[in-house]
C-alpha cells in the first residue's frame, strides 16, 4: 500500500502537465481558428495626386490613384473607402453586394489630404452613374460630391429611356436590405444629353417624361418582394439636374422607414422631390426651390417641390416649398392618387405655380394643417403654354385615364393661413367624386375674389352635385367673396375680417403672425368626419403651432397662435 502510494505522488505532476497541454493546445487551436474567422476592418485610400493603382491602396501612404482597383475588393463590415479632399475622381463608383452590419457598417467618405477641407469629387466621366449602390446593406455614404456633366455617349444597344444618376440606390433581388445613409453629399449638374439638345412642348405635357434626362438622387426598388428599409438621406444638396432631385420608387411597400432631412433641393427641371411605393416616411426640415426649372433646354420644366404617389403613412413637415414652375401640376406639395394617410403640417408654401393644397383620386385620409401659404396657384391656363390653371385649393378625383373618377376620401384642411395677393386670382377646384371633407379654422386672405375652375384632369371634374359628409364651418375669410358662389361646398358659419398679417407678402413664418385678437380661441376642435373611424393615424389634435407656439385650450385661427403684442 505503501509503495503505490508514492507511485502516485510521483507521477501526478505528470499526469497534470499533460492534461494542462491539451487544454492550452485546444485553446490555442480554438483562438487560432476565430482570428482566422474574424476580418480586421481596412481603409482603402484613393489620392490621384500621389497614389499608383499598382499600390496595396491600404494605408495611406501608398493609396490608390483611381477607383478603378475597388471593383476588386470584397469589402467587409467595418471597412472603409477613402477620398482626398479637394480632388476629382473620375468615373462610376460601383457598390454592389456590399453589407456592412449595424455595429460595423461600410463606410464612403473623404479624408483630409495637404491641409485640404473641400469635399472629395466624384465625376461620372463617361460613365452612366457617379455612384451606384446596388443591393446592399449598412452602408454610409458620407462627405462627398457627386457629378455628371458631360454627356453620355449611349451604347447603339441602349434603351432611348435610359436614366442617369448623381447617386443611384437600387434593389435588383427579391431579398430584404436595409441601413443605407447619404449624409452631406452634394449632387449637381446630372445631364444625359448634350448642351443645347431641346424638349418638344409634348415632352413636358407626358406624364413623368418619356425621354432620358439626369437625376439626382434616384432610390429604387425594382423588384416584386424585396424590400429596402431604414433609408436616410440627410443634409444633402441637390441642384442642376434636367429632372428630379430626389426619387424614391417601388411597388407598394417597397420602400419602408424612409428619412429625408435638412437637404436643399434646387433648380430641378423636375419635382424637387417625388416618393411612390414608399411606407412610414418623416420628410422634414427641407428646403425645395424652383423645381420645373426651364433654366436649361435639357430640363423636363415641370415639378411639383414634392409629390407623393401610393405612399402610406408619410409626414411632410417643417420644409420650404418655393417658386415650383411648369404648364401642369408644380404646386408646393401635392398628393397624387392611391395614397393614404399622407400629413402635410408646418410647411411654408410660395409663389408655386400650380398651387397649394392638391390632394388626388382615391386618397384617403390625407391631411394640411398648421401651413402657410403665400402667392400659390398663380398660374393661368393657356399663358406660355400651361394645360391646368393654377388652383389655391383642389380636390381631384382622378385616378388615372382609364379609371373613373374616385374620392378622394376623408380629406382634413385646417388651421392654414393663405394669403393671396392682388395680382393673383385664386382658383378653387372640387370634384364631385370626392367624399369626406372637413376644412375648419383656416384664414383665407384673398385680396381678389375667388374663382371656381375645372380640375383639368377631367371635363367632369367639377362641384355640381355636391360632396356627401362634410364638416366646412368656422373659417375667417378677407371678404365675402374670397369662396366661390358657385360652388356648392361652402362654410355653412363663416367669418368675415382682417387678422392683420405682420407682414402680408413676406416670406418669413412670423410675417403671418396675426394681430388681430378677434381671431384668439376662436377655432373649433377637430373631431374625425361622422363616416370616419380612423382620422388621422397620427392624431387630429396638436401641441403646437407652426411656430412652436403651445395650442392651449381652443385653437386660434390659421396657422399661428395670436400673442398680444
Amino acid at each position: 500500500m505503501v509503495g503505490s502510494e508514492k507511485r502516485f505522488n510521483l507521477l501526478t505532476p505528470f499526469v497534470f502537465f499533460d492534461a494542462t497541454m491539451k487544454y492550452y493546445s485546444q485553446f490555442i487551436i480554438l483562438l487560432l481558428l476565430f482570428c482566422t474567422t474574424q476580418s480586421i476592418a481596412k481603409n482603402y485610400y484613393i489620392n490621384a495626386a500621389i497614389g499608383k493603382d499598382t499600390h496595396v491602396g491600404n494605408n495611406a501612404s501608398q493609396p490608390w490613384q483611381s477607383i478603378k482597383p475597388l471593383q476588386l475588393v470584397t469589402l467587409q463590415p467595418g471597412d472603409s473607402i477613402l477620398l482626398a479632399n479637394g480632388q476629382t475622381h473620375m468615373g462610376m463608383l460601383l457598390l454592389k453586394q456590399v453589407h456592412g452590419t449595424a455595429a460595423k457598417p461600410i463606410i464612403i467618405s473623404g479624408y483630409r489630404y495637404a491641409a485640404n477641407k473641400q469635399k472629395p469629387v466624384i465625376d461620372a466621366g463617361k460613365d452612366l452613374h457617379a455612384l451606384h449602390i446596388q443591393n446592399a446593406s449598412f452602408l454610409h455614404v458620407k462627405g462627398i460630391e457627386f457629378t455628371a456633366p458631360t454627356p453620355y455617349q449611349q451604347p447603339v444597344a441602349t434603351n432611348k429611356t435610359e436614366m442617369r444618376c448623381g447617386i443611384l440606390v437600387e434593389v435588383t433581388e427579391e431579398k430584404s436590405f436595409e441601413n443605407i445613409v447619404l449624409s452631406e453629399v452634394i449632387v449637381h449638374d446630372v445631364y444625359y444629353n448634350e448642351p443645347g439638345f431641346t424638349r418638344t412642348a409634348a415632352e413636358v405635357k407626358s406624364a413623368n417624361g418619356t425621354q432620358s434626362y439626369g437625376w439626382g438622387i434616384r432610390i429604387i426598388n425594382n423588384t416584386k418582394t424585396g424590400i429596402l428599409s431604414k433609408v436616410k438621406v440627410q443634409l444633402a444638396e441637390v441642384y442642376n439636374v434636367s429632372h428630379t432631385g430626389l426619387k424614391a420608387t417601388a411597388g407598394k411597400d417597397g420602400i419602408r422607414d424612409l428619412e429625408i432631412s435638412n437637404c436643399t433641393v434646387y433648380n430641378t427641371g423636375g419635382p424637387g422631390m417625388q416618393f411612390s411605393g414608399v411606407t412610414n416616411a418623416h420628410i422634414h426640415h427641407n428646403n425645395i426651390h424652383h423645381s420645373g426649372s426651364v433654366a436649361d433646354s435639357r430640363n423636363w420644366g415641370r415639378g411639383s417641390g414634392l409629390w407623393t404617389w401610393g405612399c402610406s403613412n408619410i409626414l411632410i413637415e417643417h420644409n420650404r416649398f418655393e417658386n415650383a414652375n411648369g404648364p401642369g401640376d408644380s404646386a408646393g406639395v401635392h398628393i397624387d392618387y392611391n395614397c393614404n394617410d399622407v400629413v402635410v403640417q408646418y410647411n411654408f408654401s410660395a409663389n408655386n405655380a400650380g398651387g397649394f393644397c392638391e390632394i388626388l383620386g382615391n386618397n384617403y385620409n390625407c391631411a394640411y394643417r398648421y401651413n402657410i401659404s403665400v402667392n400659390d396657384g398663380h398660374r393661368i391656363k393657356g399663358n406660355n403654354g400651361a394645360f391646368q390653371e393654377g388652383k389655391i385649393f383642389w380636390l381631384s378625383g382622378y385616378q388615372g385615364n382609364e379609371k373613373p373618377n374616385a374620392g378622394p376620401y376623408n380629406s382634413y384642411f385646417y388651421n392654414n393661413s393663405i394669403y393671396v395677393g392682388a395680382s393673383i386670382v385664386p382658383k378653387i377646384a372640387v370634384s364631385s367624386s370626392a367624399s369626406g371633407v372637413l376644412i375648419a379654422n383656416n384664414i383665407f386672405y384673398f385680396e381678389n375674389a375667388a374663382q371656381m375652375v375645372a380640375g383639368d384632369q377631367k371635363k367632369k371634374e367639377v362641384d355640381l352635385d355636391g360632396v356627401p359628409n362634410v364638416f366646412f364651418k368656422n373659417n375667417l375669410f378677407l371678404r365675402a367673396d374670397s369662396w366661390p358662389a358657385a360652388m356648392l361646398l361652402k362654410d355653412e358659419a363663416p367669418l368675415l375680417g382682417d387678422p392683420l398679417f405682420l407682414k402680408k407678402g413676406g416670406v418669413a413664418l412670423s410675417d403671418y403672425s396675426p394681430t388681430a385678437s378677434f381671431i384668439r380661441n376662436k377655432g373649433v376642435e377637430i373631431l374625425p368626419l361622422p363616416t370616419d373611424s380612423i382620422g388621422l393615424r397620427i392624431g387630429l389634435h396638436v401641441k403646437h403651432d407652426i411656430l412652436g407656439n403651445a395650442v392651449i385650450g381652443k385653437p386660434d385661427l390659421g396657422a399661428i397662435e395670436y400673442k398680444k403684442p
